[in-house]
């Protein structure tokens, strides 16, 4: 009997008390970028076929699966509209240790609520099908960055809401 492969997909929809271009900018300016999603390094072009590049360094946390977390994420930006939306394309994971995962895509996309004060954000990162081989590998990373996401959203929320009502 064969098993259906884990979905590789995550996604989560939260809303910010903060202006949507501003959301979209603490995807791409490094140092926001330091304080919610705690990455060392980055490089972010926002044209077509520019590199979207974050990385973590090696982190302390060590996976029984995946090996010592950190590493970097890379991929190539299909898509930006400023205050609206960020796509990229063939993105991988490439670990401290190990092979790399990919491709995939993430998106983000920044929705004004109301006169645009408050954003609705939404997250996607995604994943094709992948060999059987990397199936213990990539029902893993996506548990392990389901859990990151929500703990780096969550900080990104912090850190936009306590800018905006400071002013």
């Amino acid at each position: 009997m064969t098993m259906e492969p884990a979905p590789r997909r995550f996604e989560r929809t939260i809303v910010i008390h903060a202006r949507p271009a501003r959301v979209m900018r603490a995807f791409i300016d490094h140092a926001d970028l330091a304080v919610w999603w705690q990455v060392a390094r980055s490089v972010a072009l926002t044209k077509p076929l520019g590199t979207y590049v974050v990385d973590w360094g090696v982190a302390e946390t060590h996976d029984e699966v995946l090996g010592p977390l950190g590493g970097v994420f890379q991929g190539t930006v299909m898509e930006y509209r400023d205050a609206r939306e960020l796509f990229v394309a063939d993105a991988h994971w490439l670990p401290p240790q190990g092979l790399p995962l990919g491709p995939m895509a993430l998106e983000v996309v920044c929705t004004a609520e109301g006169r645009g004060g408050i954003t609705n954000l939404t997250v996607r990162q995604s994943a094709d099908e992948s060999s059987e081989v990397e199936e213990a590998r990539w029902t893993r990373y996506f548990e392990v960055i389901s859990a990151g996401w929500t703990h780096a959203l969550d900080a990104l929320q912090r850190h936009l809401e306590a800018e905006t009502y400071r002013k």
